[in-house]
């Protein structure tokens, strides 16, 4: 014997409850022995209500409301009924119609709706859908039978949420199956009084209704039909990767149900409970799927102790405090507190106290929150004038996430992993609470933080060997086009090899921009950028920090000075940052400090390797060499790619101004080559080495030993600079000469020694490292204590697209390692 419920969506439309016929039609086939429980309509509860309460406020606009309630079952009938059956079924219906509309005439009147009465009006729709079911069963052959619970289900008179007297009910329910003649079709949700006045059992009544007819008939089993397979890790609404729960515990089904898993609700779980009778969540939509098995036994083999993820978006948090809680029993104080709310009918879902003794919190609905606080201020108001203990404190705007799962028992590294994968996303906790069954962990935290909560923990506890990273770009020009093309080719590496997942989820130029929480497209991301929303920096930011994604990094491929005056505020709201723009690095010392420090505040990542050799590891050396202990002495360096090209090529045939005019043929200088050639760039550079050495230098503690005639700074346009240059030729040629006939090389230096940092045109022999080098290539050497006779060196190419992108690409990877969750669970 099986006792299967359908309702909402599953019995929306003419469509959707034909396909619940066929599914009854495949157990009749099988031979199967069951019953069914049907809510109402999906939507139509919610329109009793309103046009009750229209009616209640004296608006005609309830007349309008109850005909689209009769419209919406009529069109099941003209739909799924043969013709000739239509007006017979119709008929049956337009006599609960008329009673309905003779109430709502009589409440528009008199404007007044008591409970008892809207229970009466919340009745039509079980018994509309049920009996909608049982007359299409039978218009397709099937014996079905229509089933009033209303004769079987004896509850109190608690309007609105009748409590079910099971011994009554259970007597009357066997003894009525005792003649059933037929696939009985029961209305869920509705009851009655010992007095035969309709009741209601309140939120989740027809789920309810299932269980108890199952525990009364003892079935073998109970299938709540959903639109859904099954239980899920989480939301699916904001947690895409949520995937079904095989099977669950009665008790962990009752924690998921109570801090918000939808699926089902709490009271559901005890009659089955009581009789052991296993509890199935199955979806209409896709019947085959196995959904999720509710039962007493826990899975087997289990890979997750960690079975559900749940949350409820919007609660307030109440304070009782003061030193007059210390040493006051707990029993007491709770007894006390419990009892002021229950006065009130106030639900507490959580409660805890701190282990000073001199704290006590506890959760309830916003709604109840200024109720509970007056209510509790007047209870302990000869504490608070005795200034025993403070006036309660009310927090508003919170979430509460629960990490729910039978296998967490005796489990070590639970807890850690929850709060590493809040932390490494700049959720902060503001309170948290684990059962004495170690069945759950709960936090609280701040409401807007839920979805990414959410993701950032299910992702912590359900994919583990994979994560994800959202990427926030902009500049799309040579490097950023390259570093998407790079991301693009080394996606199935990153998934299979290093388990990440990288999404880019926004990107922008100076023209367009686009965002998709999904990840655009890598292969049509032009296309689709030419058809984003106009560009406005202000307004990528706005919308990136408020999309407020999980493992989130923002990449800036620009030189762009006003996108640098974001990054305080990108990294204030937890969001790591990768840049190969220099100005921020570069700028004011307090700046730089200021960034590092919100970084380091937040548990995010501000990293520019790319400021400074492109794809070389310059600035991870350095940080390894300092963390490591080392003192470095002395750092020098050809920084330019641009001026390192044009002085290792420079040769005797040509002139400076040809090779200047290669380099930037080449795309190794700025369209106009006076800001590589004054330096000023491989200042940038220097002094981002010097403060990362730890010396807290300024720009203007870089002295540059200027290589460009005045005339050729001071030319107004870049036309005018040519011609100066050329006329410069000579000057060039006699430096080029000199250092020739003294067997020597000119390079442009950078140098830090102490405090001392300068830039200057040197002339180097065979014996230096900087004489030897070629192309555009860029070499640093670190003299420090540990490398004073022999220097570390870094050499390699220091300028290209392709380079600079796999800086980047390699410090997101990077970052990406850094956010991942690392820790393993032991295995038990």
């Amino acid at each position: 014997m099986k006792l299967l419920k359908f309702g909402g969506s599953s019995v929306a439309d003419a469509d959707r409850i034909d396909n619940v016929a066929k599914i009854l039609k495949t157990y009749l086939d099988r031979g199967e022995e069951f019953a069914v429980v049907v809510s109402a309509l999906g939507g139509l509860t919610d329109l009793l209500i309103q046009m009750s309460r229209e009616a209640e406020a004296g608006d005609l606009a309830y007349k309008s409301t109850f005909a689209a309630f009769t419209e919406r079952h009529f069109e099941v009938v003209e739909r799924l009924i043969s013709a000739q059956r239509q007006e017979i079924v119709k008929y049956e219906l337009r006599e609960w119609q008329i009673e309905l509309a003779n109430i709502l005439q009589g409440i528009y009147l008199i404007r007044e709706l008591s409970p008892r009465t809207l229970d009466i009006i919340l009745s039509q729709g079980e018994r509309h859908s049920a009996f909608l079911l049982s007359e299409v069963l039978r218009d397709r052959n099937i014996v079905a039978q229509f089933v009033d619970a209303r004769k079987l289900v004896r509850t109190n008179s608690q309007y609105g949420n009748a409590q079910v007297d099971f011994e009554t009910t259970y007597g009357n329910i066997q003894a009525y199956w005792k003649k059933v003649n037929g696939l009985p079709i029961i209305t869920g949700f509705i009851a009655s009084d010992e007095k035969g006045a309709t009741t209601t059992l309140g939120r989740g009544g027809s789920d309810y209704t299932v269980s108890f007819f199952g525990a009364a008939l003892e079935a073998e089993v109970i299938e709540i039909w959903t639109d859904v397979n099954g239980v899920l890790t989480a939301d699916p609404r904001k947690v895409r990767q949520a995937f079904s729960i095989e099977q669950l515990t009665y008790e962990e089904a009752m924690e998921m149900s109570h801090f918000g898993a939808k699926v089902i609700y709490p009271p559901t779980l005890v009659p089955a409970m009581e009789k052991s009778i296993p509890i199935r969540i199955k979806n209409s939509f896709e019947p085959e799927h196995p959904g999720t098995l509710i039962s007493g036994e826990p899975a087997q083999d289990d890979a997750h102790p960690v079975k559900g993820i749940t949350s409820i978006k919007d609660l307030s948090i109440l304070t009782l405090q003061g030193g007059g809680l210390f040493g006051v029993s707990g029993s007491n104080l709770t007894a006390r507190l419990f009892s002021v709310l229950a006065q009130e009918e106030i639900n507490i879902i959580l409660i805890t106290q701190g282990s000073s003794e001199q704290s006590l919190s506890f959760a309830v609905r916003p709604e109840q929150a200024i109720l509970a606080q007056n209510a509790l201020n007047q209870a302990f108001e000869l504490e608070i004038r005795a200034r025993m203990i403070t006036p309660v404190k009310i927090e508003e705007g919170l979430s509460v996430i629960a990490v729910i799962g039978e296998n967490m028992k005796s489990r070590p590294g639970i807890s850690a992993r929850l709060f590493s994968a809040l932390g490494r996303n700049g959720i902060n906790v503001a309170l948290t609470v684990q059962g004495s069954s170690e069945r759950n962990i709960t936090v609280v935290i701040s409401k807007e933080d839920e979805a990414k909560a959410l993701n950032a923990v299910h992702e912590a506890f359900f994919l583990s060997d994979t994560f994800s990273l959202n990427l926030f770009m902009v500049g799309v020009g040579l490097i950023g086009s390259t570093l998407i093309q790079q991301i693009q080719d080394h996606a199935k590496f990153l998934r299979e090899e290093r388990y990440m997942e990288v999404n880019l989820v926004a990107l922008a130029n100076t023209k367009k921009m686009i965002f998709d929480d999904n990840g655009i497209d890598l292969g049509q991301w032009k296309e689709s950028l030419a058809q984003g929303e106009p560009s406005d920096l202000k307004g990528f930011m706005e919308k990136m920090i408020a999309l407020n994604l999980p493992n989130s990094i923002f990449v800036d491929n620009t030189a762009n000075n006003e996108i640098a005056n974001f990054y305080e505020s990108i990294l204030d709201n937890s969001i790591s940052i990768s840049t190969a723009n220099k100005v921020a690095a570069s700028s004011k010392y307090a700046l730089y400090e200021q960034l590092k420090a919100v970084a380091d505040k937040r548990g995010v990542h501000f990293q520019y390797e790319t400021n400074v050799g492109a794809g070389l590891p310059v600035i991870t050396t350095i940080a390894d060499l300092v963390n490591s202990g080392d003192k470095i002495l002395k750092i020098e360096g050809i920084l330019s790619g641009s001026l390192s090209f044009i002085f290792n090529n420079y040769a005797a045939g040509m002139t400076f101004s040809e090779i200047v005019k290669q380099a930037q043929e080449r795309g190794f200088t700025e369209p106009d080559p006076r800001v590589d050639l004054s330096g000023q760039d491989v200042a940038r550079k220097l002094l981002i080495l010097a403060r990362e050495s730890g010396l807290r230098l300024e720009a203007d503690d870089i002295r540059i030993d200027n290589i460009l005639p005045n005339a050729c700074l001071m030319a107004p346009t870049i036309e005018a600079f040519w011609e100066e240059l050329a006329a410069a030729d000579g000057h060039f040629e006699q430096l080029r000469a000199s250092a020739a006939n003294e067997g020597k090389a000119m390079r442009f230096i950078a140098t830090l020694e102490g405090k001392e940092a300068f830039i200057s045109l040197q002339n180097v022999d065979s014996a230096n490292p900087f004489y030897n080098l070629s192309g555009s290539d860029n070499m640093i050497v670190f003299t420090t204590q540990r490398y004073q006779e022999r220097p570390l060196v870094i050499k390699g190419p220091g300028a290209g697209a392709e380079v600079t992108a796999a800086g980047v690409f390699a410090e997101i990877v990077r970052i990406g390692n850094l956010l991942s969750p690392v820790l393993r669970l032991p295995e038990e």
